[in-house]
Formats: structure tokens, C-alpha cells, sequence
């Protein structure tokens, strides 16, 4: 199996007079894992409705390696699909489902056994080959319907959330399977979710969408480190939000005069004098009581402290502003919890961009409740 590369170029999408995906220019690489992330809502299951054609796009083109897609039926282009529900069939066994694909296209029983045994050798399920799908464990399932999927040798796997259903634990599991298996197939995945935890664990790079459109396209670590939005920097992760306006912009470093005092850090492209803005600034990223910390320094006021196994978040009141500062216990160990304290950080961990729409999913799903684009079709 070869993965192929997907163009999009101003693809768009609407129903009815509602835009669920604005005009879209992407290019996902072949042979990459690549995830669209976004809230419920925000037009990503349509992105991946249009490519695997089981959806028309108002406009634009989309091309799979050098085909154009315009006017190829979704059973004749070069993807597979695994929906939410991995819609297996609950009276064929683990062999027959893989199989299946194969039979409708007419392959023989002998290749098709053979064709099934090689996929069930990939996916770990050697021994199961017999056992009907609700024999199986709720991993299981999910590494046949991965199987099948790829029976079918697609240059692109599309997956909608396939792991959602699944408990904490085997979603962390099979992350990690459906990764080995992008790397050992060198099929192109495009991978929809919700979970920053899944595309920034599995992706070589991963694009986020908000209300129609893709606010930044990056690897995993610049998507989390460099976010180029207030909406990515809310999304992705957490993150203390600070506002005011910026007074100076030098070096590539802002100033913001805040209700706290002057603050700085790194400046987003296009800042200028005078606008409102945001600096954001990672829990993880403070440091209480740090006399050494010159760059951004804040009193503050100890509202809770809550210890998660090896970790401590301090939630810290700096007048109407509440601020949340993550840390080791043994950075933990030698504060002083009953009196005001400081927090300090680095111009260079924190971000300054002009002030704009923040992650929310409840007014994201309020926006679109006139028609859900990902349950519309």
C-alpha cells in the first residue's frame, strides 16, 4: 500500500444558506498521519465527507495524487472510510469482515482468506480470526474495522472520531496502534477529532478548524508552542489569558499594559501600538515565588491547590483576574501556602496576538444549532 497526496483548493460547503465550511485551500502530504481538529460543529466531518465523496462540494476541486475527484462516485476513489460507529457486521466473523470489500469486487475466497490473514497479522488479532464482533473487546472491534478498511488497499484512510466511543485507557492504547499502523502501511490517514490529546499525539502535523475555516495548519509542537490565533491558543491546551494593550512592539517582543502592570512576550506578525490584545501564557509555563523570574512578575492570592498524583495545580486570584499555575510536587514542596505570593515567566514562554474570538465549544454548538454541519448528511 502508498498513500497518495490530497489537494484542496477553495473547497467549500453549504446547506441550504449555511456556510458549514468556507472556501478551503489544504494540502495533506503522502503518506502522512494528518488530523483536522476542531469543536462539534465546525466542519471538519464535512471536509471529510467531501473527500471520500460521499458529499458534493459547493465549490472549489479536490484532487487525490493526480486525479481529480470531480464526478468520481465515493466506491471509486482511491479512500476508505471508518465511521464513528465502525459499522461492523454482527453475524460475519473477524475474517469475513476484512473480507468483505474484497468479495463485493469480486476476489476469489482463497485470496480473500489469504488477503484477511495478512491484515489480521497486522493488526494483532491473530487467534481471533473466527470470533463474531461482539466476542470482541471494544479494541478489538476497532483494529478490525482498521483491517477492513485497508483490505480495500485505499491510498487515503479517512477516520471520523473512531475513538470516542472508547474508555481512557484503550483510547490511549490504540492511539499508539493506529500510529504503527500508518508507519508500517505508508498510507495517507486524515484523522477527524475533537480530542487535542489524540491529534496532537498521533500527527505529523494537524490543521484546526473553527466555524468553517482552518485558523493553522502545523506540527504538533508549533500548533501547542506557537499557536497563531486566540482561537487555537484557547483550543489547544490550556492557557491563562491576559488582556490590555499593547504600548510598545520591539525585537519581536510586545508590551501590553495590563490591569496587572506591564507584561510581555512574544509578538504575533502585525501587532502595532495601541490595539487591543491578549497574552497568553501556559499554566505549566509560571513559576511561584521565582525571585530569579524578571521578564513578568504578578502578586497574587492562593484560592485552591489541587494535587494530581505527581503534579499540583494552583489556582491564584490576581484581583478579578483568576490565574492557574501547574508544577511538579517537588517545585511544590517549598511554598509557603497560607500567604500572598508572586508568580513569574518569561517573556518567551508567553505569546502576545490582537485580541479576537476565543474557543468556546457551548456557544460554538448555540451558532450552529440552526443545523449541526457533522449530523446534517
Amino acid at each position: 500500500m502508498r498513500g497518495k497526496e490530497v489537494v484542496l483548493e477553495k473547497v467549500s460547503a453549504k446547506f441550504g444558506d449555511f456556510t458549514a465550511v468556507y472556501p478551503t485551500d489544504l494540502v495533506v502530504n503522502a503518506g502522512e498521519f494528518f488530523s483536522i481538529l476542531g469543536p462539534s460543529g465546525c466542519g471538519k466531518t464535512t471536509m471529510l465527507r467531501m473527500i471520500s465523496g460521499f458529499l458534493s462540494p459547493a465549490g472549489g476541486s479536490i484532487r487525490i495524487g493526480e486525479d481529480l475527484m470531480a464526478g468520481v462516485r465515493a466506491n471509486q476513489r482511491p479512500t476508505a472510510l471508518i465511521f464513528q460507529n465502525l459499522a461492523l457486521f454482527p453475524y460475519m466473523s473477524v475474517w469475513e469482515n476484512i473480507a468483505f470489500g474484497l468479495e463485493a469486487r469480486g476476489v476469489s475466497k482463497v485470496e480473500r482468506r489469504k488477503r484477511a490473514q495478512e491484515l489480521i497479522d497486522l493488526v494483532a488479532l491473530s487467534g481471533e480470526e473466527m470470533k463474531k464482533p461482539d466476542e470482541l473487546s471494544g479494541g478489538q472491534r476497532q483494529r478490525v474495522a482498521v483491517a477492513r478498511a485497508l483490505a480495500v488497499e485505499p491510498a487515503v484512510l479517512l477516520l471520523d472520531e473512531p475513538l470516542s466511543a472508547l474508555d481512557l485507557k484503550l483510547r490511549q492504547h490504540m492511539r499508539a496502534e493506529l500510529r504503527h499502523i500508518q508507519r508500517m502501511t505508508g498510507v495517507t490517514f486524515i484523522y477527524i477529532t475533537h480530542d487535542q490529546g489524540e491529534a496532537l499525539t498521533m500527527s505529523d502535523r494537524v490543521a484546526v478548524m473553527n466555524r468553517g475555516l482552518i485558523e493553522q495548519v502545523d506540527t504538533s509542537d508549533r500548533i501547542y508552542d506557537r499557536p497563531s490565533t486566540p482561537f487555537v491558543a484557547s483550543f489547544v491546551g490550556e492557557n491563562n489569558i491576559l488582556r490590555g494593550r499593547i504600548t510598545a512592539v520591539e525585537d519581536g517582543v510586545a508590551t501590553l499594559e495590563s490591569e496587572l502592570g506591564a507584561l510581555r512576550g512574544r509578538a504575533v506578525a502585525g501587532l502595532a501600538v495601541g490595539v487591543d490584545a491578549m497574552l497568553f501564557v501556559r499554566p505549566e509555563a509560571l513559576r511561584i515565588g521565582d525571585e530569579s523570574q524578571s521578564d513578568n512578575r504578578v502578586a497574587v492570592k492562593p484560592v485552591r491547590r489541587d494535587m494530581e498524583g505527581a503534579y499540583v495545580n494552583w489556582v491564584l486570584s490576581a484581583g478579578e483576574q483568576s490565574i492557574v499555575a501547574h508544577m511538579s510536587k517537588a517545585a511544590d514542596a517549598g511554598i509557603d501556602h497560607d500567604r500572598s505570593m508572586h508568580v513569574g515567566f518569561a517573556a518567551d514562554d508567553a505569546i502576545v496576538m490582537a485580541a479576537g474570538e476565543l474557543a468556546d465549544t457551548g456557544r460554538q454548538l448555540a451558532d450552529t444549532g440552526r443545523q449541526d454541519d457533522e449530523a446534517a448528511v
